[in-house]
């Protein structure tokens, strides 16, 4: 069935093919869409619909977009599967984060090697066995640029959850029992950081043999508060972005000389 009003034209997100580059950045903020095109050379706003806005520019001579996906998983499986349509292959989440383990403070960049499915949207894609899995070429990517730049990075499983309130109040929840006890399982396997997109991108990305990826900025850690440590809350994106970037140069001038 065909929703769009304009032949080619994706329903959600309002971009044809020719309207985005091969590469493209995810932010969840519609707001953040412009911070991150302004690191592409001549972009210019493509679409703006919905929660999802696109900026389309170039860098290293090469096309490259930016699309915000909103909120949670649903909406990020959308954004996914629309811009594959439209012609993209290579995708780098860049959001924020919560962090869980330790030694993870606010300021400091996470790139998810995997997530945990603590989610709904990707129950409807794929059996619970089947893991959430971040492409290795833009781990590699990321972890380099993150290097690279200098920033402090950790690298490993992140939690996704559909529920912000769920994890920041658990305790409010008619589910208290289960979303507290696997909350000190996640610490208990190491897990770095909370957020709500990367698990649907990854699965999604899977199925549609796409590469994809995801860094975040640590705004803060709420393990670190409860144990009266020294807890930074930090708002500024653009480490995250930066190392997004970067990461997308590397992987544009590796596949010229593939």
């Amino acid at each position: 069935m065909k929703y769009a009003e304009e032949e080619g034209m994706q329903y959600h997100i309002a971009v044809k093919s020719g309207d985005v580059g091969e590469y493209v950045i995810l932010p969840g903020d519609p707001k953040r869409c412009k911070k991150i095109a302004a690191y592409f050379d001549d972009a210019k706003l493509v679409a703006d619909h919905r929660e999802f806005t696109t900026y389309t520019g170039y860098l290293n001579g090469v096309k490259v977009s930016v699309t915000s996906t909103g909120i949670g998983g649903p909406s990020a499986a959308i954004a996914l599967e629309e811009l594959v349509k439209a012609g993209a292959k290579y995708f780098i989440r860049i959001g924020t984060c919560g962090g869980m383990e330790l030694d993870v403070k606010g300021g400091d960049v996470v790139i998810a090697t995997g997530a945990i499915r603590m989610e709904g949207t990707t129950k409807e894609y794929a059996p619970i066995e089947f893991p959430a899995v971040a492409n290795f070429d833009v781990v590699t990517a990321l972890v380099n640029s993150a290097k690279k730049l200098g920033f402090r990075w950790h690298a490993g499983v992140v939690e996704c959850k559909d529920s912000f309130y769920g994890q920041h109040e658990p305790q409010k929840m008619p589910v208290s029992y289960e979303l507290m006890n696997k909350w000190q399982a996640w610490l208990r396997l190491g897990c770095l950081a909370s957020e709500m997109e990367s698990a649907a991108l990854f699965v999604v990305g899977s199925y549609l043999r796409v590469k994809v990826g995801s860094v975040f900025l640590v705004m803060a850690n709420q393990e670190r508060e409860k144990q009266g440590l020294d807890n930074p809350v930090v708002h500024d994106t653009d480490g995250a972005i930066k190392v997004a970037v970067e990461a997308i140069r590397t992987l544009i001038e590796e596949n010229k000389k593939a």
